[in-house]
Protein backbone atom coordinates (compact mmCIF):
# COMPACT_ATOMS: atom_id res chain seq x y z
CA UNK A 1 0.00 0.00 0.00
CA UNK A 2 1.09 3.92 -0.53
CA UNK A 3 0.34 6.67 0.99
CA UNK A 4 1.08 10.29 0.05
CA UNK A 5 3.89 12.26 2.02
CA UNK A 6 1.49 15.14 1.64
CA UNK A 7 -2.35 15.42 1.66
CA UNK A 8 -2.49 17.48 -1.53
CA UNK A 9 -1.17 14.78 -3.75
CA UNK A 10 -3.79 12.39 -4.53
CA UNK A 11 -2.67 8.72 -5.59
CA UNK A 12 -5.92 7.30 -6.42
CA UNK A 13 -6.90 7.57 -9.98
CA UNK A 14 -3.31 9.58 -10.50
CA UNK A 15 -1.20 10.84 -9.55
CA UNK A 16 -2.26 14.07 -9.13
CA UNK A 17 -1.81 17.47 -6.99
CA UNK A 18 -5.30 18.91 -5.38
CA UNK A 19 -5.37 22.92 -4.84
CA UNK A 20 -7.83 24.92 -2.54
CA UNK A 21 -8.90 27.78 -5.04
CA UNK A 22 -10.25 30.69 -3.67
CA UNK A 23 -13.88 30.85 -4.76
CA UNK A 24 -13.93 34.67 -5.26
CA UNK A 25 -10.57 35.06 -6.81
CA UNK A 26 -9.70 31.76 -8.26
CA UNK A 27 -5.90 31.83 -6.39
CA UNK A 28 -4.47 28.35 -5.42
CA UNK A 29 -2.94 27.46 -2.15
CA UNK A 30 -1.46 23.82 -1.30
CA UNK A 31 -2.84 22.83 2.48
CA UNK A 32 -5.29 24.38 4.87
CA UNK A 33 -5.99 27.86 4.58
CA UNK A 34 -8.82 30.29 6.60
CA UNK A 35 -8.58 33.10 4.42
CA UNK A 36 -7.55 33.64 0.59
CA UNK A 37 -4.10 35.69 0.69
CA UNK A 38 -5.03 37.58 -2.28
CA UNK A 39 -8.17 38.68 -1.60
CA UNK A 40 -9.07 38.11 1.84
CA UNK A 41 -12.24 35.23 0.31
CA UNK A 42 -13.15 32.69 2.72
CA UNK A 43 -14.13 29.84 0.73
CA UNK A 44 -12.61 27.71 -0.99
CA UNK A 45 -13.45 24.94 -3.54
CA UNK A 46 -11.05 21.90 -4.49
CA UNK A 47 -9.44 22.16 -7.82
CA UNK A 48 -7.27 19.29 -9.53
CA UNK A 49 -4.04 21.00 -10.52
CA UNK A 50 -2.73 20.39 -14.17
CA UNK A 51 0.00 17.71 -13.95
CA UNK A 52 2.28 18.95 -17.15
CA UNK A 53 3.73 22.84 -16.68
CA UNK A 54 7.23 24.75 -17.47
CA UNK A 55 10.58 25.18 -14.69
CA UNK A 56 9.65 29.35 -13.75
CA UNK A 57 13.50 28.97 -11.36
CA UNK A 58 15.40 26.29 -9.90
CA UNK A 59 18.16 25.98 -7.01
CA UNK A 60 20.49 23.40 -6.51
CA UNK A 61 20.95 22.77 -3.12
CA UNK A 62 24.05 21.04 -1.50
CA UNK A 63 23.69 21.07 2.43
CA UNK A 64 21.15 19.91 4.01
CA UNK A 65 19.87 17.60 6.87
CA UNK A 66 22.23 14.63 7.39
CA UNK A 67 19.84 12.24 5.96
CA UNK A 68 19.05 14.17 3.15
CA UNK A 69 20.70 12.95 0.37
CA UNK A 70 22.42 16.01 -1.59
CA UNK A 71 22.99 17.61 -4.38
CA UNK A 72 18.99 17.67 -5.59
CA UNK A 73 16.96 20.32 -7.69
CA UNK A 74 14.61 22.26 -5.99
CA UNK A 75 12.74 23.95 -8.33
CA UNK A 76 9.49 26.48 -8.68
CA UNK A 77 6.94 25.12 -11.54
CA UNK A 78 3.98 27.00 -12.96
CA UNK A 79 1.72 24.35 -14.07
CA UNK A 80 -0.36 24.72 -17.64
CA UNK A 81 -3.35 26.06 -15.60
CA UNK A 82 -1.90 28.51 -13.95
CA UNK A 83 -0.90 26.86 -10.55
CA UNK A 84 3.00 28.16 -8.65
CA UNK A 85 4.24 24.51 -7.28
CA UNK A 86 7.35 24.43 -5.14
CA UNK A 87 8.75 21.29 -5.49
CA UNK A 88 12.19 18.98 -6.46
CA UNK A 89 12.99 18.19 -10.34
CA UNK A 90 13.79 14.78 -10.44
CA UNK A 91 15.23 12.55 -12.76
CA UNK A 92 17.54 14.93 -14.45
CA UNK A 93 21.18 15.20 -13.52
CA UNK A 94 21.95 17.89 -10.53
CA UNK A 95 24.04 19.99 -13.21
CA UNK A 96 22.49 23.36 -14.69
CA UNK A 97 23.69 22.43 -17.81
CA UNK A 98 21.33 19.94 -17.88
CA UNK A 99 18.56 22.26 -17.10
CA UNK A 100 16.92 24.99 -18.60
CA UNK A 101 14.38 27.52 -17.77
CA UNK A 102 11.31 27.08 -19.69
CA UNK A 103 12.18 23.71 -20.36
CA UNK A 104 8.40 21.37 -19.81
CA UNK A 105 8.02 19.15 -17.14
CA UNK A 106 5.55 16.71 -16.01
CA UNK A 107 4.48 15.28 -12.45
CA UNK A 108 6.08 12.38 -10.86
CA UNK A 109 5.99 10.60 -7.60
CA UNK A 110 8.93 8.26 -6.23
CA UNK A 111 8.83 5.81 -3.04
CA UNK A 112 10.74 8.05 0.00
CA UNK A 113 10.30 5.08 2.68
CA UNK A 114 8.83 1.69 3.99
CA UNK A 115 7.24 1.22 7.21
CA UNK A 116 7.81 -2.39 8.77
CA UNK A 117 4.59 -3.04 7.47
CA UNK A 118 5.64 -2.34 3.70
CA UNK A 119 3.42 0.32 3.69
CA UNK A 120 5.39 3.01 1.13
CA UNK A 121 5.36 7.05 1.80
CA UNK A 122 5.23 8.69 -1.79
CA UNK A 123 6.34 12.15 -2.23
CA UNK A 124 6.41 14.04 -5.68
CA UNK A 125 8.34 15.77 -7.97
CA UNK A 126 8.79 17.12 -11.55
CA UNK A 127 10.64 15.08 -14.25
CA UNK A 128 11.67 16.46 -17.70
CA UNK A 129 8.59 15.97 -20.29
Amino acid sequence: MQIPLVEYLVLDDGPYLQANECESCGARFFGRRNACAQCGGREFRTARVSDTGTLRTFSIVYRAAPTIPTPYVSAIVVTDDGTSVRSNLINVASDPAKITLGMKVKLDTYVVGTDDDGQQAVAFGYAPA
